[in-house]
Protein backbone atom coordinates (compact mmCIF):
# COMPACT_ATOMS: atom_id res chain seq x y z
CA UNK A 1 0.00 0.00 0.00
CA UNK A 2 1.10 3.39 -1.05
CA UNK A 3 2.81 5.99 1.92
CA UNK A 4 0.50 9.03 1.71
CA UNK A 5 1.48 10.22 5.15
CA UNK A 6 3.77 12.68 2.92
CA UNK A 7 0.73 13.80 0.88
CA UNK A 8 -1.58 14.41 3.90
CA UNK A 9 1.60 16.60 5.88
CA UNK A 10 1.90 19.02 2.56
CA UNK A 11 -1.88 19.04 2.07
CA UNK A 12 -2.26 20.41 6.33
CA UNK A 13 0.37 22.75 5.74
CA UNK A 14 -0.90 24.07 2.54
CA UNK A 15 -4.34 24.29 4.41
CA UNK A 16 -2.49 26.30 7.40
CA UNK A 17 -0.73 28.51 4.97
CA UNK A 18 -3.88 29.22 3.24
CA UNK A 19 -5.62 30.00 6.27
CA UNK A 20 -2.86 32.05 8.06
CA UNK A 21 -2.84 34.75 4.67
CA UNK A 22 -7.13 34.57 4.95
CA UNK A 23 -6.74 38.48 6.19
CA UNK A 24 -4.74 39.26 4.12
CA UNK A 25 -6.56 37.55 0.86
CA UNK A 26 -10.31 38.50 1.97
CA UNK A 27 -8.68 42.15 1.78
CA UNK A 28 -7.16 41.67 -1.32
CA UNK A 29 -10.15 39.42 -2.78
CA UNK A 30 -12.98 41.87 -1.44
CA UNK A 31 -11.36 44.40 -3.14
CA UNK A 32 -10.86 42.99 -6.50
CA UNK A 33 -14.19 41.80 -6.30
CA UNK A 34 -15.14 45.50 -5.88
CA UNK A 35 -13.12 46.74 -8.54
CA UNK A 36 -13.62 44.06 -11.55
CA UNK A 37 -17.66 43.07 -11.15
CA UNK A 38 -19.28 43.81 -14.45
CA UNK A 39 -16.25 46.10 -15.50
CA UNK A 40 -13.65 46.79 -18.46
CA UNK A 41 -9.57 46.86 -17.26
CA UNK A 42 -9.73 50.65 -18.44
CA UNK A 43 -7.45 53.35 -16.30
CA UNK A 44 -9.60 53.80 -13.88
CA UNK A 45 -9.62 50.18 -12.63
CA UNK A 46 -6.19 50.10 -12.85
CA UNK A 47 -5.64 52.68 -10.83
CA UNK A 48 -7.59 51.22 -8.09
CA UNK A 49 -6.09 47.78 -8.20
CA UNK A 50 -2.71 49.86 -7.98
CA UNK A 51 -4.10 51.62 -4.81
CA UNK A 52 -5.65 48.13 -3.43
CA UNK A 53 -2.17 46.42 -3.89
CA UNK A 54 -0.15 49.43 -2.22
CA UNK A 55 -2.76 49.01 0.63
CA UNK A 56 -1.94 45.23 0.88
CA UNK A 57 1.61 46.21 1.49
CA UNK A 58 2.87 44.94 -1.64
CA UNK A 59 4.36 47.99 -1.73
CA UNK A 60 4.55 51.12 -4.17
CA UNK A 61 7.14 49.59 -7.38
CA UNK A 62 6.00 46.42 -7.21
CA UNK A 63 2.18 47.02 -7.03
CA UNK A 64 2.77 49.38 -10.13
CA UNK A 65 4.84 46.03 -12.06
CA UNK A 66 1.80 44.03 -11.48
CA UNK A 67 -0.95 46.38 -12.99
CA UNK A 68 1.38 47.54 -15.52
CA UNK A 69 1.69 43.70 -16.32
CA UNK A 70 -1.98 43.04 -16.17
CA UNK A 71 -2.66 45.95 -19.02
CA UNK A 72 -0.15 44.28 -20.93
CA UNK A 73 -2.90 41.63 -22.28
CA UNK A 74 -6.04 42.91 -20.43
CA UNK A 75 -6.42 46.30 -21.38
CA UNK A 76 -9.94 47.61 -21.86
CA UNK A 77 -11.12 43.71 -22.18
CA UNK A 78 -14.37 43.00 -19.84
CA UNK A 79 -12.37 40.74 -16.94
CA UNK A 80 -13.97 38.71 -14.00
CA UNK A 81 -12.11 39.24 -10.59
CA UNK A 82 -11.51 35.24 -10.77
CA UNK A 83 -8.96 35.97 -13.90
CA UNK A 84 -7.30 38.86 -12.68
CA UNK A 85 -6.38 37.16 -9.07
CA UNK A 86 -4.83 33.85 -10.98
CA UNK A 87 -3.04 36.82 -13.28
CA UNK A 88 -1.51 38.36 -10.35
CA UNK A 89 -0.85 35.03 -8.10
CA UNK A 90 1.12 34.17 -11.95
CA UNK A 91 3.26 37.02 -11.67
CA UNK A 92 4.25 37.13 -7.55
CA UNK A 93 4.73 33.77 -8.22
CA UNK A 94 7.41 34.62 -10.81
CA UNK A 95 8.52 37.36 -8.36
CA UNK A 96 8.84 35.32 -5.45
CA UNK A 97 10.69 32.03 -6.90
CA UNK A 98 14.06 33.29 -7.77
CA UNK A 99 13.84 34.09 -3.63
CA UNK A 100 11.70 30.57 -2.59
CA UNK A 101 15.12 29.03 -1.53
CA UNK A 102 15.20 26.63 1.75
CA UNK A 103 18.62 27.11 4.55
CA UNK A 104 21.09 24.77 3.10
CA UNK A 105 23.27 23.19 5.70
CA UNK A 106 26.84 22.91 4.90
CA UNK A 107 28.16 19.70 6.65
CA UNK A 108 31.55 20.25 5.27
CA UNK A 109 32.35 23.37 7.72
CA UNK A 110 31.22 21.50 10.92
CA UNK A 111 29.88 23.49 12.43
CA UNK A 112 27.58 25.57 10.28
CA UNK A 113 27.36 28.92 12.02
CA UNK A 114 23.84 30.51 11.35
CA UNK A 115 23.40 33.88 13.89
CA UNK A 116 19.72 34.69 13.96
CA UNK A 117 18.91 38.95 14.78
CA UNK A 118 16.02 40.62 14.32
CA UNK A 119 14.16 43.37 16.59
CA UNK A 120 12.03 43.01 19.98
CA UNK A 121 9.39 40.38 19.50
CA UNK A 122 9.79 39.09 16.36
CA UNK A 123 10.06 35.09 17.75
CA UNK A 124 13.76 34.97 17.14
CA UNK A 125 14.10 32.27 20.23
CA UNK A 126 10.69 30.12 18.41
CA UNK A 127 12.63 30.35 15.40
CA UNK A 128 15.59 28.77 16.59
CA UNK A 129 13.99 26.50 18.88
CA UNK A 130 11.74 25.19 15.19
CA UNK A 131 15.05 25.35 13.44
CA UNK A 132 16.59 23.03 15.68
CA UNK A 133 13.93 20.33 16.40
CA UNK A 134 13.52 19.72 12.65
CA UNK A 135 17.56 19.36 11.86
CA UNK A 136 17.82 17.42 14.90
CA UNK A 137 14.89 15.17 13.55
CA UNK A 138 16.43 15.62 9.92
CA UNK A 139 19.77 13.56 11.83
CA UNK A 140 22.02 16.71 12.18
CA UNK A 141 23.62 17.26 15.59
CA UNK A 142 22.84 20.50 16.54
CA UNK A 143 23.71 22.93 19.36
CA UNK A 144 22.25 26.47 20.57
CA UNK A 145 23.60 28.74 21.96
CA UNK A 146 21.37 31.13 24.39
CA UNK A 147 23.44 34.85 23.33
CA UNK A 148 20.00 36.68 24.14
CA UNK A 149 21.79 37.77 27.49
CA UNK A 150 19.37 40.57 27.97
CA UNK A 151 16.27 38.13 28.98
CA UNK A 152 16.76 35.61 31.10
CA UNK A 153 13.25 34.63 30.05
CA UNK A 154 14.89 33.84 26.51
CA UNK A 155 17.39 31.74 27.57
CA UNK A 156 14.76 29.43 29.54
CA UNK A 157 12.93 29.16 26.75
CA UNK A 158 15.96 28.19 24.60
CA UNK A 159 16.60 25.45 27.08
CA UNK A 160 13.51 24.35 27.15
CA UNK A 161 13.14 24.20 23.04
CA UNK A 162 16.90 22.19 23.84
CA UNK A 163 15.46 20.03 26.29
CA UNK A 164 12.78 18.85 23.99
CA UNK A 165 14.85 18.22 21.46
CA UNK A 166 17.75 16.71 22.96
CA UNK A 167 20.15 19.15 21.84
CA UNK A 168 22.24 20.92 23.96
CA UNK A 169 22.39 24.78 24.89
CA UNK A 170 25.32 26.81 25.59
CA UNK A 171 23.84 29.73 28.15
CA UNK A 172 25.88 32.01 31.04
CA UNK A 173 23.05 34.19 33.57
CA UNK A 174 21.43 37.28 32.74
CA UNK A 175 23.75 40.09 31.60
CA UNK A 176 26.69 38.21 30.24
CA UNK A 177 28.56 39.07 27.60
CA UNK A 178 27.09 38.35 24.53
CA UNK A 179 29.56 38.16 22.04
CA UNK A 180 31.73 35.89 24.85
CA UNK A 181 29.23 33.36 25.54
CA UNK A 182 29.40 33.01 20.85
CA UNK A 183 32.47 32.53 21.38
CA UNK A 184 32.33 29.71 23.69
CA UNK A 185 29.56 28.13 21.75
CA UNK A 186 31.58 27.76 18.84
CA UNK A 187 34.62 26.63 21.06
CA UNK A 188 32.76 23.77 22.05
CA UNK A 189 30.27 23.03 19.11
CA UNK A 190 33.86 22.63 17.00
CA UNK A 191 34.83 20.17 20.19
CA UNK A 192 32.15 18.28 19.92
CA UNK A 193 31.73 17.84 16.37
CA UNK A 194 28.60 19.54 16.07
CA UNK A 195 26.88 19.99 12.31
CA UNK A 196 24.84 23.03 13.05
CA UNK A 197 25.38 25.89 15.75
CA UNK A 198 22.02 28.45 16.32
CA UNK A 199 23.10 31.58 17.56
CA UNK A 200 20.59 33.22 19.37
CA UNK A 201 20.91 37.27 20.08
CA UNK A 202 18.94 40.10 21.74
CA UNK A 203 16.14 41.29 20.14
CA UNK A 204 17.12 44.99 19.35
CA UNK A 205 15.77 48.06 17.71
CA UNK A 206 17.39 48.66 13.91
CA UNK A 207 17.92 52.54 15.14
CA UNK A 208 19.73 52.02 18.48
CA UNK A 209 23.39 52.00 17.54
CA UNK A 210 25.08 50.41 20.74
CA UNK A 211 22.92 47.24 20.13
CA UNK A 212 23.71 46.86 16.89
CA UNK A 213 27.76 47.69 17.77
CA UNK A 214 26.82 44.88 19.78
CA UNK A 215 26.12 42.27 17.21
CA UNK A 216 28.78 43.49 14.80
CA UNK A 217 30.85 42.62 18.07
CA UNK A 218 29.70 38.93 18.07
CA UNK A 219 30.43 38.58 14.46
CA UNK A 220 34.24 39.89 14.97
CA UNK A 221 34.63 37.26 17.45
CA UNK A 222 33.18 34.51 15.47
CA UNK A 223 35.31 35.07 12.44
CA UNK A 224 38.50 35.02 14.72
CA UNK A 225 37.94 31.19 15.13
CA UNK A 226 36.65 30.66 11.73
CA UNK A 227 36.71 33.46 9.42
CA UNK A 228 33.84 32.38 7.06
CA UNK A 229 31.64 32.37 10.34
CA UNK A 230 28.91 33.13 10.62
CA UNK A 231 28.25 30.93 7.81
CA UNK A 232 24.48 32.81 7.60
CA UNK A 233 22.77 35.58 9.01
CA UNK A 234 19.31 34.72 9.58
CA UNK A 235 17.13 38.17 10.01
CA UNK A 236 13.53 37.10 11.19
CA UNK A 237 10.68 39.93 10.57
CA UNK A 238 7.33 40.16 12.06
CA UNK A 239 4.53 39.88 9.16
CA UNK A 240 2.33 41.84 11.04
CA UNK A 241 5.08 44.89 10.85
CA UNK A 242 4.06 45.21 7.27
CA UNK A 243 6.33 47.98 5.49
CA UNK A 244 8.18 48.57 8.77
CA UNK A 245 10.00 44.95 7.74
CA UNK A 246 11.61 47.06 4.98
CA UNK A 247 13.58 49.39 6.73
CA UNK A 248 14.54 46.69 9.13
CA UNK A 249 15.84 44.76 6.11
CA UNK A 250 18.12 47.68 4.98
CA UNK A 251 19.47 48.27 8.41
CA UNK A 252 20.61 45.11 9.49
CA UNK A 253 21.38 44.60 5.64
CA UNK A 254 24.32 47.40 6.10
CA UNK A 255 25.44 46.05 9.30
CA UNK A 256 25.75 42.65 9.61
CA UNK A 257 25.72 41.30 5.74
CA UNK A 258 22.18 39.65 6.38
CA UNK A 259 22.04 36.20 3.71
CA UNK A 260 17.98 35.57 4.61
CA UNK A 261 14.93 35.60 5.90
CA UNK A 262 12.37 34.40 8.06
CA UNK A 263 9.03 35.46 7.88
CA UNK A 264 6.72 34.66 10.96
CA UNK A 265 3.54 35.54 12.44
CA UNK A 266 1.55 35.38 8.92
CA UNK A 267 -1.42 34.08 10.80
CA UNK A 268 -1.89 36.96 12.57
CA UNK A 269 -1.53 39.78 9.95
CA UNK A 270 -3.28 41.16 7.31
CA UNK A 271 0.03 42.32 6.01
CA UNK A 272 1.15 38.86 3.97
CA UNK A 273 1.53 41.18 0.86
CA UNK A 274 4.86 42.66 2.36
CA UNK A 275 6.46 39.67 1.55
CA UNK A 276 6.28 40.61 -2.12
CA UNK A 277 8.13 44.08 -1.79
CA UNK A 278 10.58 42.56 0.60
CA UNK A 279 11.69 39.95 -2.22
CA UNK A 280 11.51 42.77 -4.59
CA UNK A 281 13.21 45.12 -3.01
CA UNK A 282 16.03 43.12 -1.17
CA UNK A 283 15.96 40.22 -3.32
CA UNK A 284 17.47 38.36 -0.18
CA UNK A 285 16.14 34.52 -0.23
CA UNK A 286 13.40 33.76 2.00
CA UNK A 287 13.87 30.46 3.58
CA UNK A 288 10.68 29.78 6.08
CA UNK A 289 7.68 30.97 6.81
CA UNK A 290 5.66 30.81 9.94
CA UNK A 291 1.76 30.30 10.21
CA UNK A 292 1.76 29.45 13.82
CA UNK A 293 3.22 28.57 17.41
CA UNK A 294 3.50 24.84 16.69
CA UNK A 295 7.21 23.10 15.67
CA UNK A 296 5.89 22.36 12.54
CA UNK A 297 4.25 25.74 11.97
CA UNK A 298 7.76 26.64 10.23
CA UNK A 299 7.84 25.44 6.50
CA UNK A 300 10.39 26.23 3.80
CA UNK A 301 8.96 28.78 1.59
CA UNK A 302 7.09 27.67 -1.45
CA UNK A 303 6.62 31.24 -3.98
CA UNK A 304 3.40 29.44 -5.74
CA UNK A 305 1.47 28.06 -2.72
CA UNK A 306 2.16 31.34 -1.16
CA UNK A 307 1.21 33.37 -4.45
CA UNK A 308 -1.87 31.74 -4.60
CA UNK A 309 -3.17 31.74 -1.09
CA UNK A 310 -2.33 35.63 -0.68
CA UNK A 311 -4.82 35.79 -3.80
CA UNK A 312 -7.58 33.94 -1.88
CA UNK A 313 -7.54 30.83 -4.68
CA UNK A 314 -6.38 27.25 -4.68
CA UNK A 315 -3.13 26.07 -3.96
Amino acid sequence: MADTSGTAEKTGWLTRLKAALRRSSSKLGEGITGIFTKRKLDDAALEELEELLIASDLGVTTSAKLAANLAKTRFNKDVSPEEVRTALAADVTEMLEPVARPLAIDLAKRPHVVLVVGVNGVGKTTTIGKLAKQQAEAGRKVMLAAGDTFRAAAVEQLQIWGERTGVPVVAKQAGADAAGLAYEALERAKREGAELLLIDTAGRLHNRSELMAELQKIVRVLKKQDETAPHDVLLVLDATTGQNALQQVATFKELVAVTGLVVTKLDGSAKGGVLVALAEQHKLPVHAVGVGEGADDLRPFSAEAFARSLMGLEV
